[in-house]
């Protein structure tokens, strides 16, 4: 039978994608084994081989599903992407069957966790609620308690994913289900929740990946009475890195103890005598030295308070931290060749200080110490011998003791807190909690990635073997046959490394057994070994490393220090040093001589005690009903809400989680009930649903008619192999696309008909009105010639009484503009004459007043002359003053004639200023003469006013000469007597005369505004009388050319009216005249009517301008407003009259 297509055009499938790992298209082409698929997120076409696509579920919801059984299709895309739909709406927690996936949000969550969601959880069964760590842990405690077996979870990720805090919520809510049972006053389970603390301060350290890295396994294990409350717990320890001691990587830190004593108060840092981290090479040989979200300080209190809450006395804590000081201090001892080259000495006082301070913490001789270090003691059959050792064998001695004490204090702690805790070895029933570091590879793995991986292969084993179990209950619950389905597991993986005879735990303890081994030596032993097993593999271009293919991936390991590594012995000279130390504690960290020798003589290894613990575990858990819970780190970045597929895909093949999908798909993967198999499959086989049958039944026929093997049906569910599911659904995406082209035929043919009708009756109603509006239009141009006819005789009437009553209007214009030039003309000969008259007043008031002032001025000349002859005889007659006289008379007239020049200079500016404001009065007078040719009254009237400025001008000027020679002959008349007098009486004349002169002044300044007044009114009804001649000839032009135009119009009206009189028995439609139509079509403008046409008279410009005197005068009848309204009736009968425009002409 050939291979079922599932595969088709039209699929949705998931295609392999370097950046995303796995991303989802759509099949558009398949060319034999290749297809073209249309990405979805992308927007552009790749092609890839039909074998490597998976199918996609559409039907999957868009928040993913909480148990990734329920996936049709369970491969390695589908629970991919199931995880990161349900991370990108903060569901952490998804189920896989009964395995609980965790992926750390890196934020938190506190809502859940809280004592309501405890509540919820509780005694609720396993899957009615969504996932969580919880479930998993009530799950685990009721089947304690109602089956009476114990009970295992199991907490597996590698270094970041959240181990240690699912860990703790586990047993939060253990306590939370069986705590009240106390213990020396403080409950089980407090001092269980309290020793997580001082485990991770001895035992986390800061990793490339994770702050807070595990590096030790734990199980612990909480006990139970039979009530089902907390009696006891134990903790069990597995491979502490014992080489973090004494050698950590860059961006990486020491174990986090070391750093907190470095961080104490500064009395405790004094009594150790410790400073800062960068001073010790233990804790230098890295730059990082604090961690943002751990504070050093609060860390070292709050691990005193934890010691304390686990029953760790005050003096214990002492020794405790002196020992930690003390390997602080060891690290810092440096040696330096000796007298002999092979020999090593302390190399300064630095280190010399160092040394003392370790003695003394460790309470120890300071100088047997050093020996310890530098010298080795070899003890054979024949004598003891005492070797010194080179500088590098003393660094590697004082690491192996620092290795060595640290080692035995975390085992101390271990141990004290089981006897705090207390176990109860009545219990029965426990529930163990592993939290195991998850599958390592990194760039260098050494021993302790080897031992690490040998772990996680040991627990996938074991993790295989009970999915497989849970497969067989389902198959045997359901009743199908299952016995020709293989388990394929990892046990050859496991061969490889832990088989007695050839493996490579026991190639490595043979090559540590002999002094000569090096790892070189080792790997050639591998490499000769294991040449032609298919899980190892020799690397290129190396000769110590090596690779093993496990579950998970390749990993290769370097060789370098695996021997070292591998040796688990302390150094006598180390034993009997510390032993004999005066601190108690410091000695109760070695076993004692009898029970070394108590133990077999056998060589021991770290290796091989390991493998004796990991099956110790291994049987507590066969012991026990497992639960799984898979810790998956979601980026390397720390981040919330980033999901890095790479990253994530390769947490999957390493947790086991696609091991144990290849697992299911090697049953039968895919299982629906029989009511979902018929609801989604029903279409295949619709005429199965007419036959009535059973649910398996019609079930198995729809498979039948699909042709599909291997298949079960089961009591309540169908169980399909691997592919058969997409098999199903690439037949029902066929039938979807046969269904979707025989319904687009079907809809185009309805759509089409439907088209087709609707036109034809479009098409006749189309017709039909066409038809009607012919009809319409030919029965409205019959109307309309009948209106036509009625138009036209209205409309001629109508234009024949416009023209009438134009006619009549033009007239009242005309007549209007007319009297208002003859008003002009009055009014402009009485304004003349007037402005003469005003003149003429005006000159004859200014020549009175002057002649009577000059009178006036020659009579007071007169009296004043007569005055000073007077004066003059009679100073004559006074003969004995004659000299005086003289010289009086001489020094008055000096005096007179200094007096008379700001006279002179006065008269001067008055002339001055009279010339100029004459110039001024006569520049614009002759300025509108040149402007003003027109009117020759207007000149004349001019010619006059100047005339009578001049002589007004003149005259004032006379006056002003007479004043002054009056003045100066006064001036000149001599009288000694009467000076001051008439002096006085003449200034007092002199400024009456000067008022009056400014009077003058004031009255010819203004007439001079009066007559230019008087100008500019005369100028601005010359403007006016002008537009009106202008008007005047535009309405005779205009009167011209309407006489002429109603000339015409009257004789053709005279000749429509004898035509009408004629045919008026006929009844026929008013035709046009010939001539008329000859005379508007010769005419070169015309009126807008298409009915009448005016010709417009030719005119020229001689036309235009007035009328010669030969040209006979216009003679137009004055016609009021009241005569036009009241005989109106009258002038109507009239017009209908021939003759009619005759009479009124």
């Amino acid at each position: 039978m050939s291979k079922p297509v599932t595969i088709v055009v039209g699929s949705h499938v998931w295609v392999e994608n370097a950046e995303l790992i796995w991303t989802d298209g759509e099949v558009v082409k398949i060319n034999g084994e290749e297809a073209e698929i249309q990405l979805s997120d992308e927007n552009k076409v790749t092609t890839a081989k039909v074998s490597k696509l998976h199918p996609k579920d559409t039907e999957t919801p868009d928040g993913g599903v909480d148990d990734m059984t329920k996936l049709s299709y369970l491969h390695e895309p589908g629970v991919l992407y199931n995880l990161a739909t349900r991370y990108e709406i903060d569901e952490i927690y998804t189920y896989s069957g009964n395995i609980l996936i965790a992926v750390n949000p890196f934020r938190n969550l506190s809502h859940l966790y809280d004592d309501s969601m405890m509540k919820r959880y509780n005694q609720t069964p396993f899957g009615e609620l969504s996932p969580h760590v919880f479930a998993i842990a009530d799950a685990a405690y009721r089947e304690m308690v109602n089956e009476g077996k114990s009970n295992s979870i199991l907490v597996s990720g590698e270094s970041g994913a959240g181990k240690t805090e699912t860990t703790k919520m586990l047993m939060r809510y253990l306590a939370y289900l069986g705590g009240n049972a106390a213990a020396e006053g403080r409950t089980v389970e407090q001092q269980v929740l309290e020793s997580n603390p001082v485990l991770e301060a001895f035992g986390n350290a800061k990793t490339v990946k994770n702050n807070n890295s595990s590096r030790f396994g734990k199980f612990v294990e909480i006990q139970f009475d039979n009530r089902g409350r907390i009696s006891g717990a134990a903790i069990r320890t597995y491979l502490l890195e014992r080489s973090r001691v004494c050698q950590i990587s860059d961006f990486e830190r020491n174990y986090h103890c070391f750093y907190l004593l470095c961080a104490a108060p500064e009395k405790d840092r004094e009594k150790y005598k410790l400073v800062d981290p960068q001073s010790y090479h233990y804790l230098n040989q890295s730059n990082c030295y604090e961690l943002a979200d751990i504070d050093d300080a609060q860390f070292y209190l709050s691990t005193r308070r934890a010691m304390d809450v686990i029953g760790i006395s005050k003096e214990e804590q002492e020794a405790i931290f002196r020992v930690v000081a003390a390997i602080l201090h060891l690290g810092n001892i440096d040696f330096a060749n000796g007298e002999d080259n092979d020999s090593s000495v302390i190399k300064d006082d630095q280190s010399l200080f160092h040394l003392q301070m370790a003695a003394e913490l460790l309470m120890c001789d300071s100088r047997a110490l050093e020996d310890a270090f530098c010298k080795r003691v070899m003890i054979t059959p024949e004598e003891i011998i005492k070797r010194s050792l080179d500088p590098l064998g003393a660094a590697v001695s004082r690491d192996g003791l620092a290795k060595t004490i640290y080692s035995l204090l975390f085992s101390w702690l271990v141990d004290k807190i089981n006897v705090s805790i207390g176990q109860d070895p009545s219990s029965k029933c426990l529930i163990g909690v592993l939290d195991i570091y998850g599958f390592e590879s990194f760039k260098t793995n050494s021993f302790e990635q080897f031992c690490i991986n040998y772990t996680n292969e040991k627990l996938q084993q074991h993790f295989n073997k009970h999915v497989f179990m849970s497969e067989q209950e389902e198959y045997t619950k359901e009743e199908i046959d299952w016995s020709y389905i293989e388990f394929v597991d990892n046990k050859d993986v496991l061969d490889l490394i832990e088989q007695k005879k050839g493996g490579i735990i026991a190639l490595l303890d043979e090559a540590c057994m002999f002094p000569k081994s090096t790892h070189e030596t080792f790997s050639t032993k591998l490499y000769q070994t294991f040449k032609d097993n298919k899980r190892f593999i020799k690397p290129k271009l190396t000769r110590s490393d090596f690779t093993i293919v496990h579950y998970a991936g390749e990993v290769q390991y370097q060789s370098d220090q695996f021997l070292d590594k591998n040796k688990d012995y302390v150094v006598p000279e180390h034993r009997d040093l510390l032993t004999a130390s005066k601190c108690s504690f410091v000695a109760g960290l070695f076993p004692s001589v009898s029970e070394e020798a108590a133990k077999s003589s056998k060589f021991s290894s770290i290796s091989s005690r390991f493998r004796l613990q990991l099956q110790q575990l291994m049987e507590t858990l066969n012991s026990t009903e497992p639960h799984y819970i898979r810790c998956i780190k979601p980026n390397n970045l720390r981040k919330p809400a980033v999901f890095e597929n790479v990253n994530v895909i390769q947490q999957l093949r390493s947790g086991g989680v696609l091991e144990a999908v290849r697992i299911k798909c090697a049953g039968f993967p895919t299982y629906r009930n029989f009511s979902e198999f018929l609801t989604r499959f029903r279409i295949l086989a619709p005429e199965v649903l007419k036959m009535e049958c059973p649910e398996d039944e019609a079930c198995k026929k729809i498979l039948e008619k699909m042709g599909l093997e291997g298949y079960q049906i089961g009591k309540t569910k169908v169980f399909l192999r691997v592919g058969q599911m997409a098999v199903l659904d690439a037949r029902i995406t066929l039938m979807h696309g046969n269904s979707a082209t025989v319904i687009q035929t079907r809809g185009r043919t309805l759509v089409t008909r439907k088209k087709f009708v609707s036109t034809q009756i479009a098409s006749i109603c189309i017709q039909s009105i066409c038809r009607g509006e012919l009809a319409r239009k030919l029965y409205k141009l019959k109307i309309q010639e009948v209106a036509a006819v009625k138009i036209q005789k209205t409309s001629r009437t109508r234009l024949a009484r416009n023209d009438y009553l134009r006619m009549i209007f033009s007239s009242v214009v005309l007549q209007s503009h007319l009297r208002a030039k003859v008003a002009s003309v009055e009014y402009k000969s009485k304004c003349s004459a007037a402005v003469t008259i005003q003149s003429g007043l005006r000159a004859m008031a200014a020549r009175d007043d002057l002649r009577s002032k000059t009178e006036s001025a020659v009579v007071i000349q007169t009296a004043l002359r007569a005055m000073a002859a007077r004066d003059a005889f009679r100073e004559r007659v006074k003969s004995n003053a004659a000299v005086i006289t003289q010289t009086d008379l001489e020094e008055t007239n000096e005096l007179e004639s200094t007096k008379s020049e700001p006279s002179k200079v006065a008269k001067t500016d008055l002339e001055e200023v009279n010339i100029e404001e004459a110039t001024e009065l006569e520049s614009p007078v002759k300025n509108k003469n040149g402007q003003e040719a027109e009117g020759e009254e207007l000149t004349e009237l001019e010619s006059s006013m100047e005339v009578d400025e001049k002589s007004v001008l003149v005259e004032s000027r006379a006056a002003e000469l007479e004043i002054d020679e009056t003045c100066i002959t006064t001036k000149k008349v001599p009288g000694p007597d009467q000076e001051a007098d008439e002096i006085e009486i003449l200034t007092a004349e002199v400024e009456n005369l000067k008022v009056m002169l400014q009077a003058e002044k004031k009255r010819a300044n203004e007439f001079e505004r009066k007559y230019l007044e008087a100008r500019v009114s005369s100028e601005q009804g010359h403007k006016k009388l002008e537009e009106t001649e202008r008007i005047v000839h535009q309405l005779q032009d205009s009167l011209n050319r309407m006489i002429f135009c109603m000339s015409n119009q009257v004789s053709e009206l005279k000749t429509i009216l004898c035509t009408a009189s004629k045919s008026s028995s006929a009844f026929g439609p008013l035709v046009r005249h010939q001539g008329v139509d000859s005379i508007s079509s010769n005419s070169e403008c015309s009126s807008t009517d298409s009915d009448f046409t005016f010709p417009a008279p030719v005119s020229t410009s001689t036309d235009l301008s007035s009328p010669g005197p030969d040209s006979v005068p216009l003679v137009v009848q004055d016609i009021s407003a009241e005569e036009v309204s009241g005989n109106e009736s009258q002038n109507n009968e009239k017009v209908r009259k021939e003759g009619a425009f005759d009479d009124f002409f």
